[in-house]
């Protein structure tokens, strides 16, 4: 940990460096009204290939990074003038490539993009990406026992997820349809404590089709202080689609933020996922929480809740507090038998773009067994 810890507070100290005047490398990113390092200009009128460096710190798998190249076909001045014709913010079409890899061996290439056509009545977001993930598996609803409360596993394969969505009429509210393809070869040491694991939850190919309704009144995609995002999302997964398996998947999820004061906004979420019929052990719900490592507590239902606080108390440094609660739930107790996993934590944030409303940071959380560290751009919320 003070190995991590130290490589941390390094990189928070080169930002605070990066980002105090008159510091001669970033003469051309300097906001001329504060005199602070400031990338609006760069993002707002830059299109064509951008460089991206990609920063891992999920505890899952371990610290790591990578490089993503980024093509933006028009820029966000273009995408400012689009919406004022339009009446709706238009995001800036964008394709992705790019490779990362983290310190337990996990690697991955990954595709994709996001496009807005027909004067932003129809959007498209899609991806897909040949992994290799080192994970640790803790049992559905935590049924592993003994000396080892876990066992490691991987997922090396391909995965696509494609989603297309249509306004409805001039509101903030959208349709959309979904399919997700999943080609993984699952390896898992398997022993007598995974007796409860059905044949079909190590299947290989999970191909579904979904639909999906969402809403999005936010005032800012980046780094929102009013308004809201929330979707509802269902998966069907079956053999006529693909699947080697058949289930379903749902999720509804509710982002909020409000406006306090001046310098104060209250961040509000709420976020439940399901799943029922012969589910592969990977796709099982889990509690997805700041200081909580990813599939850390699977089960059939998971419910969470996090709120958070951002004081902005300068014009270009905030200071962030949270507090989240989940809870898994299904296969073993109800819901009123599962247990409580609490995280809270504390976190800075850096306004490294003005125009856009875009704030980077990083967050220290403390979870129910260990302390992680989140290096975040915008929204901490996915």
């Amino acid at each position: 940990m003070k190995r991590e810890l130290r490589r941390i507070l390094t990189t928070a100290g080169l930002l605070a460096g990066l980002c105090s005047p008159g510091h001669a490398f970033m003469e051309g990113f300097i906001d001329q009204e504060d005199g602070y390092f400031d990338m609006s200009d760069w993002l707002v009128n830059r299109k064509g290939f951008l460089p991206v460096p990609i920063v891992i710190t999920e505890p899952a798998v371990g610290y790591g990074g990578g490089l993503a190249l980024m093509f933006v076909r028009n820029s966000m001045r273009e995408s400012a003038e689009r919406a004022a014709q339009t009446g709706h913010m238009v995001p800036p079409d964008i394709f992705v490539v790019g490779a990362a890899g983290t310190e337990n061996g996990t690697r991955a290439a990954f595709g994709g993009g996001m496009v807005s056509f027909d004067e932003d009545r129809w959007r498209w977001r899609g991806g897909v990406a040949r992994t290799d993930v080192n994970l640790e598996f803790y049992g559905i609803g935590g049924a592993l026992d003994g000396v080892d409360r876990s066992l490691g596993y991987s997922l090396d394969g391909w995965i696509s997820s494609q989603k297309v969505l249509r306004r409805l009429g001039e509101s903030n509210y959208w349709f959309g349809a979904r399919w997700i393809y999943i080609d993984f070869d699952s390896k898992l040491a398997l022993d007598g404590r995974l007796s409860r694991l059905l044949p079909d939850e190590m299947s290989q190919k999970s191909s579904g089709l979904g639909l999906a309704l969402e809403h999005d009144s936010r005032d800012n995609i980046f780094t929102p202080s009013t308004g809201w995002v929330g979707a509802i999302d269902a998966m069907f997964y079956e053999p006529d689609f693909g699947s080697d398996t058949t289930f379903q998947s749902y999720r509804g999820h509710v982002f909020a933020y409000w406006p306090l004061a001046k310098t104060l906004v209250l961040g509000g979420r709420a976020d439940m996922r399901a799943a029922r019929g012969r589910v592969p052990f990977y796709q099982m719900p889990f509690i997805d929480l700041r200081g909580v490592p990813a599939q850390r507590y699977q089960d059939e239902n998971t419910a969470v809740l996090e709120a958070e606080l951002r004081w902005d108390f300068t014009p270009r440094w905030a200071a962030i507090g949270f507090v989240g609660t989940g809870r898994a739930w299904g296969r073993r107790t109800s819901f009123s038998e599962g247990d409580d996993v609490l995280t809270k934590g504390v976190g800075f944030r850096y306004l490294l773009a003005k125009k856009l409303g875009l704030w980077a940071g990083l967050d220290y959380a403390r979870g129910p067994e260990e302390d992680v560290f989140y290096i975040q751009v915008g929204s901490a919320w996915r």
